[in-house]
């Protein structure tokens, strides 16, 4: 049985790993700052990014830079890694002295041990350790996951918002200028109260809007700043004007079963645990009666005798605790890691199939809102117009028909938006699964449109 004294920490603290399993899911370069120097660095950094327009891939990259908490989380590696090095290391010596003196006799008692059961279990220990360590890796690579795919979901809503609140602020703006309009047109006899009072209602409908579009633009900046982990000083990142376009075409189907089992980081590390438990329940299992065995040398002088030498062996003896209880628990915590991939393999299928239906249905919503319902708008508006001329329309039949067109455009933003959430999820659900990158997003409804029905 080869042992080796010591071990020692690695250079990169384990992160080495942690790189390359989320690196195959991610486009961006991973942080770890284990130094003042490193988060200055990494300051300096997203400094340098947010001088430009935020996109989604930049604002991965800035969370990955300066989300404190997955920095906080990374510092799981630096414990997991102190413990294997304490796994891997060889049980100290025990050092005892004793005196003894009376009737002018002086007795002096020495002894050097070594627990020797620690020897014969250093090699489980030390897989045990580094199993560990593994699943400490693979935790963080799906923390890694789950904060880039935040940051994208974050970075959606927030653009969403910001061209809602500018749309509802065009509605907002009709519906002012109809109301006034209104009213004029009354005080001249020209137009009943009961109209007026429908532009009005209408009015105070967009406003009220407005202002909700305007908290919820607010909202979205903040988990936008929360997700990448800026600071007030820091200032805030530059939105674009406008959400990215639509792909073409959406994407091929995935294989289901097949991407859920072999791609998902939460699979690998609940077998990872299975197989830690495997090792736990071994270790158990060799320690279970025999559980302190210590072997040394030792020698005793008395003053007026010689130098008296021998050996000393340590055993417990397993007279009350034959270890039942230790080998109970390591079996049931060994069924428990099991069942629970089982539960964890099985609910990765059913997400990825979900979030694959997500995807096609939110894509094909998308296309019909660009392709098909705001088109058609424009062109009602184009013959609105055309009746206008030829005064067969009012100017209160524009305004409405402009704020009927403004609501298919907040609504093809929303379908938009939801498309690229959907694409977003439907990556984490073939990477770590849905559960960690939950980030809300709200609509800014459709009363004025209802309204506008009504006149």
């Amino acid at each position: 049985m080869g042992l080796v004294g010591c071990a020692s920490v690695s250079p990169d603290g384990g992160f080495g790993v942690v790189a390359q399993q989320a690196g195959g899911h991610l486009d961006a370069t991973l942080s770890y700052q284990r130094t003042l120097q490193d988060t200055d660095a990494a300051r300096e950094h997203t400094a340098q990014l947010l001088a430009q327009p935020l996109s989604a891939a930049t604002a991965v990259q800035i969370a990955l830079l300066g989300n404190r908490e997955l920095q906080a989380r990374y510092g799981q590696l630096g414990l997991a890694e102190a413990e294997r090095v304490r796994a891997a290391t060889l049980p100290n010596p025990l050092l005892s002295l004793g005196r003894l003196a009376g009737g002018g006799v002086v007795e002096i008692d020495r002894a050097l041990s070594l627990d020797v059961l620690g020897l014969f279990t250093l090699p489980l220990a030390r897989q045990l350790g580094e199993r560990q360590l593994r699943q400490a890796q693979w935790q963080a690579a799906i923390d890694t996951i789950a904060t880039a795919a935040a940051a994208r979901k974050a970075f959606y809503g927030a653009v969403a918002a910001r061209q809602l609140a500018d749309y509802a602020a065009q509605v907002a703006d009709a519906a002012d200028a109809a109301s006034e309009l209104a009213a004029r047109m009354q005080a001249a006899g020209n137009f009943s109260r009961l109209e007026r009072l429908r532009e009005q209602a209408f009015a105070q409908q967009a406003g009220s809007q407005l202002t909700r579009a305007r908290h919820q633009q607010a909202a979205a900046q903040e988990r936008l700043t929360r997700a990448l982990g800026l600071t007030r000083e820091q200032g805030m990142p530059k939105l674009p004007e406008r959400l990215p376009d639509l792909p073409q075409a959406p994407l091929a189907a995935p294989t289901v079963e097949q991407a859920a089992i072999d791609r998902r980081l939460d699979v690998q590390l609940a077998r990872q645990a299975v197989e830690a438990s495997a090792d736990a329940l071994g270790l158990s299992h060799a320690t279970s009666v025999v559980n302190a065995l210590e072997i040394g040398a030792q020698n005793r002088s008395a003053t007026g005798e010689p130098l008296a030498r021998g050996y000393e062996v340590t055993l417990a003896l397993p007279l009350f605790d034959f270890g039942q209880a230790r080998n109970a628990r390591a079996q049931a915590l060994y069924m428990q890691a099991v069942h629970r991939t089982a539960a964890v393999a099985q609910q990765a299928r059913s997400e990825v199939r979900e979030a694959w239906s997500l995807y096609q249905s939110s894509w094909q919503l998308a296309r019909l809102q660009q392709a098909e319902v705001v088109p058609l708008g424009q062109q009602v508006s184009e013959e609105m117009v055309l009746r206008y001329n030829g005064m067969f329309a009012s100017v209160f039949d524009l305004l409405a028909d402009a704020r009927r067109q403004a609501g298919a455009v907040m609504q093809a933003i929303e379908a938009l938006r939801d498309f690229w959430i959907a694409d977003t999820d439907l990556q984490s659900a073939q990477s770590i699964g849905l559960a960690q990158t939950a980030v809300p997003v709200f609509s800014t409804g459709s009363e004025p449109e209802a309204a506008s029905a009504g006149h």
